[in-house]
């Protein structure tokens, strides 16, 4: 998983960057299929604001959190992208169990000798 984190009006310090780390290898232990992943850390007055995308194969995850302290967004934001990746893993063995099942009422419904189409 290769990760970008870019700072806007904001220094990235190293105990920002490890909490964030921290928080991503959940969503990394869900689903282990993640090429990569980019955060922007940005901060406007009293506005917190945590954006991310991640990049999985065939699909573009994004969500971002707004809040007045940036580890509560970092927090926030962590928990929208474990649901959406989430349901997109659960997306991804429905399908493939719908065509295991599409593919066994073939073969059953095949006379004996012929291959399944």
């Amino acid at each position: 998983m290769n990760l970008n984190l870019t700072g806007v009006h904001l220094v990235i310090t190293p105990a920002i960057r490890a909490y964030v780390v921290s928080k991503l290898d959940r969503v990394n232990r869900h689903f282990d299929h993640v090429i990569d992943v980019t955060v922007v850390l940005s901060v406007e007055k009293l506005r917190q604001k945590v954006e991310a995308n991640i990049h999985v194969r065939g699909k573009e995850i994004h969500a971002e959190a707004v809040e007045s302290d940036m580890y509560a967004a970092i927090d926030c934001l962590a928990d929208k992208l474990n649901r959406q990746v989430l349901k997109h893993k659960e997306k991804l063995s429905a399908h493939r169990a719908d065509r295991e099942v599409i593919e066994r009422t073939l073969a059953s419904t095949q006379p004996p000798g012929q291959p399944a189409k």
